[in-house]
């Protein structure tokens, strides 16, 4: 077989179907023999230099992919297959590829040091391998450039792969020393120092301890300084990175270099070529983020002891970062608004500018007015766009009386140039800044409304006009009527778009059915807009919302009837299921909620719920997820009545509830079982069995997706509740489960704010269980089920409240429990909330919180645990 790889791996990247077919069964054939065998010959392919390329970087690559998955479930395998090989055949393939650094060959070094960072990732945090990081930095400088290019790539590859906490610091000192010196201006090869800055791009998060060593972090900052001005394209780029990642990585140590920077990027933006200007203002991007975000954890007041100033770098800056972005605004692309990816200067430059915006609030605006001014007129489009967007990017941040005058002003003209202009690039600026005027100026919160009796009906006319104009206007367009209408979405009684709801609909579906409609997603925006017309509209509309549910049942029924279908067709009959039945979902909560139309809309029930089967039996991931949370929706509005739809509909929730692969769908698919046991109430029992059962195997699946997990704790407290003592038979199921993540869930939160924010989630999933499992066993015979459990619900609350790092949701839900607990098991539990460590703590902390909802969950609990205790 060895002898064969060769030719196996040429084969299988042969232009010959069939042959390539063969070669790949071989491979795979080969793999599953013996696999010891073909990973030594996929190495010794790799490091041999009589064989052809193109066999030693796919022999590399299927070494690499044997190594690692992106599923995590697939890579555990992957990583614990690969730890139990036998030791000598993985000291064979590492000293093999280890020999492949030295290739003359570029694919084969390249390809070799990423397989050998994926053994190092593997290996390294076991304690094994110690010898790597020594064996490539031995003499790295006495090693030919090719060479010294490759053990820098690969150090750079090791960074990304492993955590720094598995690299001990000396280590870590020597790689960087290593990485910097590559980086110098004294090293003559222009690869050398390429791979050397890309490197110290995946190291910086190595580098905590240098960086607090100020020679350390001034002679790194002088070498990525320098390394912008490199003569090489690719060089100053990755510099430019590493100074986008230090903004964020290190930013309380930027200070003394920030007036070096400003002066680097402003030339880079200015004279330097695209993708190296495009990093430069990147950079300012990330400060900004990095001030929001301190501005908006302290709400602006800063103690003295707080962690992170803010250094106010961007105020610092304002009065030359301003202008020099500005001037990017000027460099569009012509094609620029067809492209869905495009991404230049001007965009950077007008993305960065709105950062500024958000940043420094009102300061931004007699900076970026007179620019606007002066352009907004002028013969040149670049100059027209160029105002506009500088105008919608300031929109958000300063105050609204900072800027209302100035919009009033500015309507008529925006209103006007959207009609009149003759550039495209114009108009579509001009429609999104308009739905940025809407989104940000005009509301229930805004105290001077920039809408009036006055101009709504031009605004109106003006976009229904423009919803005719080129695909990416009209998409635009929409957006701006979107955000028009969620601005009323808090008027109760009569709301000023009501006279043109019906031609604002009708604008809408004739929009969806333009031959252009795929382009620019603009049958989305279309339907997205319809969905937000009619969730924000009032009583007085509801008629006409009535009769339109039948015209988008009508376009559901014509989707289900086309036969025979291209896969490019039938994928664009799946997308436009999918907002059809969202469509159907806001209509069904619109008149499903209110008490006039409930009774009308019932007609349509039947209908509606055959549609959604038969889209079912379509058997598509996108369209199910649309016609699940529409079923969902459904339920609710007409409660136990859904108990019809369940002999039917019931295959399909399962088939849901055990789709791994798209979880959205099972998360989805979880929340409508919590919608239909709301629903149903105890109605909903015959189907509990396969429902637990599959909910259950879905939390000890390691396939699962852990986003769906809190979720699926969440929907046992909603079975619970429809069934009340009925759940008697899951609790030997579902308790030690609740157990076992309850007591995972109270040590996991430190790594970080991802991780902290899903422990959270799982808390609070967790406390919905237990919350909906005592209300629902209340005033029941059965309430001594619960007293096993509860010693260690109420270590579970007195372990959350220690740890200190709860947040205001699960902090509500955990005093909820404790209420429950009390009111459900009365005198029973009495003795052992008095032993438990923290709760008369944790309660106290909750009836002083700030926040209502908490206080108000603590009242109640305060009063059933008196209750509790006085028996």
């Amino acid at each position: 077989m060895a002898m064969e790889v060769t030719m196996m791996l040429m084969n299988a990247q042969s232009v010959d179907g069939t042959v390539r077919k063969q070669a790949e069964e071989s491979l795979k054939h080969f793999q599953e023999q013996n696999l010891p065998s073909f990973l030594l010959s996929l190495s010794g392919e790799l490091a041999n230099e009589e064989k052809p390329v193109d066999s030693r970087k796919l022999g590399g690559l299927i070494l690499k992919n044997a190594l690692d998955a992106k599923e995590q479930h697939r890579k555990f395998e992957l990583v614990q297959r690969w730890l139990a090989l036998d030791s000598s055949v993985k000291a064979q393939i590492k000293s093999c590829l280890l020999q492949t650094l030295s290739s003359p060959v570029h694919d084969a070094r390249s390809t070799a040091s990423q397989v050998i960072a994926k053994v190092a990732g593997i290996e390294l945090p076991h304690n094994q391998w110690p010898e790597l990081v020594g064996a490539l930095l031995s003499n790295i400088h006495q090693l030919p450039p090719h060479v010294k290019q490759a053990t820098l790539e690969t150090l750079g590859y090791l960074c990304e792969e492993v955590s720094p906490d598995v690299v001990d610091q000396d280590h870590v000192n020597k790689i960087l020393t290593a990485v910097v010196q590559g980086m110098n201006s004294s090293e003559g090869n222009n690869d050398v120092r390429l791979a050397a800055t890309r490197a110290l791009y995946n190291a910086l998060s190595f580098a905590q301890a240098n960086f607090s060593n100020d020679m350390e972090r001034d002679y790194i900052m002088r070498v990525v300084c320098e390394s912008t001005l490199s003569s090489e394209l690719k060089i100053r780029q990755a510099a430019f990175e590493c100074l986008v990642s230090i903004s964020s990585t290190y930013y309380d140590k930027l200070a003394p270099y920030i007036q070096d920077i400003f002066n680097i990027t402003a030339k880079a933006v200015k004279e330097d070529e695209e993708p190296v200007a495009l990093q430069a203002i990147e950079f300012w991007s990330s400060i900004c983020d990095e001030e929001i975000d301190i501005i908006e954890e302290y709400g602006g007041e800063f103690s003295a002891e707080s962690d992170i100033p803010c250094f106010y770098f961007i105020k610092q800056a304002l009065p030359a970062l301003v202008p020099l972005l500005l001037e990017t605004l000027l460099k569009q692309e012509e094609d620029q608004d067809q492209d869905e990816g495009a991404w230049n200067l001007a965009m950077a430059g007008g993305t960065c500018l709105g950062l500024v915006a958000r940043t420094v609030g009102d300061d931004i605006v007699p900076l970026v007015m007179p620019f606007i001014q002066e352009n907004i007129t002028k013969p040149d489009w670049r100059q027209r766009e160029g105002a506009t967007y500088a105008f919608g990017s300031i929109l958000e941040g300063p105050s609204p009386d900072k800027l209302t005058s100035i919009v009033n002003v500015a309507l008529n003209f925006m209103l006007s140039a959207l009609m009149k202009d003759p550039n495209n690039h114009v108009k579509d600026t001009t429609a999104w800044t308009l739905g940025r005027i809407f989104e940000f100026l005009h509301g229930s919160t805004v105290d001077t409304p920039i809408i009036t009796q006055a101009n709504c009906q031009q605004i109106i006319t003006v976009l229904l006009q423009s919803m005719k104009d080129a695909p990416n206007v009209a998409e635009k367009t929409c957006g701006a009527l979107y955000f028009l209408a969620q601005g009323y979405e808090d008027v109760d009684s009569s709301s000023p778009l009501t006279p043109f709801f019906q031609d604002i609909v009708q604008a809408l579906l004739t929009v969806t059915h333009r031959e252009d409609a795929g382009e620019s997603r603009l049958r989305t925006a279309a339907y997205e807009t319809l969905n937000e017309v009619v969730r924000c509209s009032t009583d007085e509309t509801a008629l006409m919302v009535m009769q339109l549910a039948p015209i988008i049942m009508t376009e559901l029924h014509q989707t289900l009837e086309s036969q025979k279908l291209s896969s490019d067709e039938r994928e664009k009959q799946n997308e436009l299921q999918g907002l059809l039945c969202g469509c159907l979902q806001v209509m069904i909560q619109k008149l499903g909620g209110s008490e006039p139309t409930k009774y009308v809309f019932v007609q349509y029930v039947d209908q509606m719920m055959g549609l959604f089967l038969r889209v079912f039996a379509c058997r598509s991931a996108t369209v199910h997820e649309e016609a699940m949370l529409a079923i969902g929706a459904l339920a609710y509005a007409i409660g136990a009545d859904f108990v019809k739809y369940m002999p039917e509909f019931y295959k399909y929730l399962e088939m849901g509830l055990q789709n791994f692969e798209e979880y959205q769908v099972c998360a989805i698919t979880v929340g409508v079982v919590g919608d239909i046991c709301r629903a149903l109430e105890d109605k909903v029992l015959p189907y509990c069995d396969g429902i637990m059962t599959h909910l259950l195997k879905d939390l000890s699946s390691n396939q699962l997706h852990r986003s769906v997990k809190p979720p699926i704790f969440s929907c046992f407290g909603d079975i619970a509740l429809a069934i009340g003592e009925n759940f008697e038979k899951y609790l030997m199921y579902a308790m030690p489960m609740l157990q076992s993540a309850a007591e995972l869930s109270v040590h996991a939160s430190g790594v970080d704010d991802e991780m902290a924010e899903y422990t959270n989630l799982l808390r609070n999933g967790i406390l919905e269980a237990y919350s909906g499992i005592f209300q629902g066993f209340k005033n029941s015979p059965k309430t001594q089920l619960l007293m096993p459990f509860s010693p260690h619900i109420l270590q579970f609350l007195d372990s959350l409240y220690m740890e200190k790092d709860m947040d205001d949701v699960v902090m509500k839900t955990a005093i909820g429990v404790l209420g429950d607990l009390a009111d459900t098991l009365g005198g029973n539990a009495g003795s052992l909330i008095q032993q438990s460590v923290s709760s008369r703590d944790f309660l106290n902390e909750c009836l002083s919180s700030d926040d209502h909802l908490i206080k108000e969950s603590a009242e109640w609990a305060k009063s059933a645990i008196s209750r509790a205790i006085s028996v």
